[in-house]
This record gives structure tokens, sequence and C-alpha cells, in this order.
């Protein structure tokens, strides 16, 4: 199995001043921003007349299984003979149990496949922010108009942690060019259906119900 990482982008740079001055924030919007990272991990199999050799497809399972493939996972196939082969299919096969599709392309691995082999490449990205939290400036005795040093770590942080695919940090994602207004009616008519909680009345402290 082979690891790298690769720093793919930040939504902003950092500005940092050095000394004691702290980190300065000019503006409303934080210079702590997230920062997006890859890691690739390769993992080989062995292959049989264009197919996977017997008992690869259950070692590829759990070696899956065991990285906890989930949403935001990429995996694609690094095959020197990609063209009329089965064992693309098995691998399709298997990857589609964790909701997945294959990637059409593979990241660049840094060593030679071995004759009579695939490599399956799982691409993984991990969202942080550097730097937070941040004390760095004493925003009591700023006179610069700027906001506190760890102005927008908490925000941030939160939306690293939280966001489902990082790569959409990265580089957005496109509306799919299509509206269902019974879908986006549908959590407002549950919200005006929904009974006031007072609308029973309350129960006086310590008279519990009858």
């Amino acid at each position: 199995m082979i690891t790298k990482t690769i720093l793919l982008a930040s939504l902003a740079p950092a500005l940092l001043l050095g000394g004691c001055m702290g980190t300065q924030n000019h503006g409303v919007e934080s210079v702590h921003q997230p920062v997006v990272a890859q890691t690739d991990y390769a993992f080989d199999v062995a292959t049989s007349g264009g197919a996977l050799a017997a008992g690869e497809e259950r070692r590829l399972a759990g070696w899956l299984g065991m990285m906890r493939v989930a949403y935001g996972d990429r995996v694609a196939i690094e095959d020197p003979a990609p063209y009329g082969t089965h064992s693309r299919a098995q691998v399709a096969e298997i990857v589609a149990g964790y909701g997945l599709l294959l990637n059409a392309d593979a990241p660049v691995t840094s060593e030679a496949l071995a004759p009579g082999t695939i490599r399956v490449v799982l691409s993984r990205m991990r969202a942080s922010v550097p730097g937070c939290p941040d004390w760095s400036l004493d925003s009591g005795n700023d006179f610069g108009a700027n906001t506190s040093s760890n102005y927008g770590c908490a925000t941030n942080v939160n939306l690293a942690a939280m966001v489902a695919d990082p790569m959409d940090l990265v580089r957005g994602r496109s509306g799919s060019g299509t509206n269902d207004a019974a879908m986006s009616f549908k959590a407002i008519d549950t919200y005006r259906k929904k009974a006031p909680t007072g609308a029973a009345g309350l129960t006086a402290a310590g008279s519990g119900a009858k």
C-alpha cells in the first residue's frame, strides 16, 4: 500500500504577521479558511485471464472494508490494459456496495505495476483549518479596526468537520438544472401543519399529567 498526501487548495490565503502583533483580520472574512488535503491509498490485486484472480475479490473487499470507504471517497483503477477486461467490472461491483462509482481517472502513483496486476487507488480528502484556535492578537489593545485573531475559527472548523465531500470546498458543485417544486414545498408544508407545542395548554408546575 502506498500513501501519498497532496495539498489541493485553500479557500483564501492566510495573512499572518510576525512579531508580537499576532494575526490580523482586517475585515469580516476570516483569514483562517479551510484547507483540503488528499491522501491516496494504493492496493494491488492479481489478475488472471482479464479477471481478478481467485480470492482477490474477497481480499479487495476486506481492504475496502478496513478502510471504511464512504461517501466523499473516490476509487479508481490503474490498469495497463483498461479495455475489454472483466476485472474492472468486478471492482466496480465491489465499490458499488459502498454506494460509489469508479472514477474514470486514477491518480498517478509512484511505483510501477507488476505484471499481471491492477492497482485500486482510494483517494480520501480531509478538510481542516490550520492555526485555529488563534489567540495571538490582543484585541483589547488593537487600534486598527481588526476583528479578533480567532475570528472565524469556530465557524470554519465546524464547516470543515461537517462537509460531506471536502472537494466541494475546493470547486463547489453545479446544480442539476432541474427544480422540483413539490420537494421544495414539502418541508414548508410540514412546518405549517405541525401543531404548536403549546396547543394543548400548559400544565402547572408540580401538578403532573391527569
